[in-house]
């Protein structure tokens, strides 16, 4: 069984950081974009950062010069450094993977973020 975990959210202060990471398990087949998407109270899910096999990476404009994805191709694992974190970055945030062979595409079941103005 495939299973993604997200952990590093938290609480914390408008301009401060989180660095959040996603373990996976179950995973036997190659992994073709890991990444992050998030998801406010009230709002669509929305795309935060995605980052390839080559780690080519896209981040949506908000997290753009704040945020930066990585990930370890052998460890099957993916992080995101945020920086000068805002109040409207408060959100569930969900690990995504879409494997190379089929491009089915697995979720985390998300962490919670939380800036304060």
């Amino acid at each position: 069984q495939v299973r993604l975990v997200e952990s590093g959210g938290g609480l914390v202060e408008a301009g401060g950081s989180l660095n959040l990471s996603c373990a996976t398990s179950g995973v036997l087949f190659r992994i073709a974009t890991m990444g992050w998407y998030r998801q406010a109270p009230g709002k669509q899910r929305e795309l935060v950062a995605l980052v390839d096999r080559d780690n080519v990476t896209k981040y949506s404009e908000s997290a753009k010069g704040r945020f930066t994805i990585s990930r370890n191709n052998a460890e099957k694992s993916v992080y995101m450094q945020m920086n000068n974190l805002q109040a409207e970055d408060t959100a569930v945030y969900l690990c995504y993977a879409k494997a190379s062979i089929d491009y089915s595409e697995y979720w985390g079941r998300g962490i919670q973020v939380t800036v304060s103005s």
